[in-house]
């Protein structure tokens, strides 16, 4: 049996612990400005992108990784193996008609069209290294990881409209509605896009509370193995995070509970201080 490879664009959002510990290959995405252009991770973080456009009151923007980056990337893997990559969602970018493309051309890659973002990617991502340890051939993690894609449950709350706005993502006048009402939204991932679910009212802090309680409302339905607390709060509210991660230890019984700063691609559009609870559900 040939070596498995299990590579992703850097929209999973993983940690620099996860990536090591699964041996995971990542590339990254291109975070565009008028003047240059930085890898995800790599040259720029999530917390740069908002001091950049609280200093040019401009937005970066995201590029997709074209389809000779990806021939380099899987071509420097070598020959004598198999390659399983995930993408974000061909919704929201073409990555994976570009990683497709790629893929096609050298004929060792299954490529995966996420459907999702951020680590509803990730979680995929690691879900295909747990079951090439249990031994499945690459065949076989790509078959049985199209079939949970549907369970994958991906959402976050944002503290500003902001960066959605100014993304071309939501209208003024909702931006502006949201800031008068104090509105946190939270925006959730379905049939590979993303849109807007329950209104939150009131101070942060109290809002992810209830959030979480919403989202995890139906526990019983949900895989219990690992779950992601994913989001791009600042050093002065990193109490809120920790807030979170006892509050998930503490009253849902997960094997893992995982926190994680997201990236670049979606720091660029949900702005500073959004968080986020990802996993995925029993298939029925």
């Amino acid at each position: 049996m040939s070596k498995i490879i299990i590579s992703s664009d850097s929209t999973c959002d993983l940690s620099p612990e996860l990536i090591e510990k699964y041996d995971i290959k990542i590339l990254p995405l291109n975070i565009v400005s008028e003047t240059e252009s930085k890898k995800d991770g790599i040259e720029i973080n999530a917390f740069e992108v908002f001091d950049y456009q609280r200093k040019t009151g401009k937005l970066l923007k995201t590029a997709a990784a074209n389809v000779a980056e990806w021939e380099d990337f899987f071509a420097s893997f070598g020959n004598d193996c198999e390659i399983i990559n995930f993408t974000i969602s061909s919704d929201m970018s073409s990555t994976f008609t570009n990683s497709k493309l790629a893929g096609e051309e050298l004929g060792n890659v299954y490529c995966i069209d996420s459907k999702n973002l951020s680590t509803g990617i990730g979680l995929l991502v690691l879900t295909a290294c747990e079951l090439r340890e249990q031994g499945l051939s690459a065949k076989e993690i790509y078959q049985k990881i199209e079939e949970l894609k549907p369970y994958v449950r991906s959402s976050f709350v944002i503290d500003t409209l902001e960066f959605l706005y100014k993304g071309g993502r939501c209208s003024a006048l909702a931006a502006l509605g949201a800031n008068l009402l104090k509105l946190k939204p939270c925006i959730e991932v379905a049939n590979g896009t993303m849109g807007v679910a329950k209104k939150y009212r009131g101070p942060i802090t109290e809002v992810i509370k209830k959030y979480i309680q919403d989202k995890l409302e139906n526990i019983d339905k949900i895989k219990l193995d690992k779950v992601f607390i994913t989001h791009t709060v600042e050093e002065k509210n990193r109490f809120v995070v920790d807030e979170v991660v006892d509050f998930v230890k503490q009253n849902y019984n997960f094997e893992n509970v995982y926190e994680t700063v997201a990236g670049c691609t979606v720091s660029v559009h949900c702005g500073p201080n959004t968080l986020g609870i990802l996993f995925i559900e029993k298939p029925e």
